[in-house]
């Protein structure tokens, strides 16, 4: 699946984008913070997800996804 980074997540993994293969999001979680390192650990325990464009807190994911990693942002 294609992983997308933003903001603070896109320079904690010196990327805007990766692909990884990953069967639910925990376990995406966990293989990103295992390739990109701790700081990246670090935002993506505050981030949101988006998979397919829509909000999810956990589940299977399937072959050909897009996800996005949104940290918090300041301002508006």
């Amino acid at each position: 699946m294609t992983v997308r980074f933003f903001a603070a997540a896109r320079a904690a993994a010196g990327t805007p984008e990766t692909t990884l293969a990953a069967a639910d999001l925990d376990t995406l979680r966990a293989g990103l913070a295992e390739k990109f390192g701790g700081e990246l650990a670090r935002v993506l325990s505050v981030s949101s997800f988006l998979v397919d464009g829509v909000v999810a807190r956990g589940g299977p994911l399937a072959e050909g996804t897009v996800v996005d990693v949104l940290p918090p942002f300041a301002g508006g």
